[in-house]
């Protein structure tokens, strides 16, 4: 299953890979694709989209489902 959440915040390759590893922590997560130029992360796997949200919040950027 895949889905999208939206993520502000992101100005270089470092953020893009912070969130994708703070995503990819997250337990269902099988992989994360951030995208700071379209402000989201690509999410594939069965996990929450709460708990994604909260993931990325907690790695230091804004997000929303």
């Amino acid at each position: 299953m895949s889905q999208t959440i939206t993520v502000e915040g992101m100005t270089c390759e470092h953020c893009e890979q912070t969130v994708e590893d703070a995503l990819e922590d997250v337990k269902g997560v099988s992989a994360a694709t951030a995208d700071r130029n379209a402000e989201s992360a690509t999410i594939e796997g069965s996990a929450d989209s709460d708990t994604l949200v909260s993931s990325v919040k907690d790695a230091g950027y804004d997000a929303s489902a």
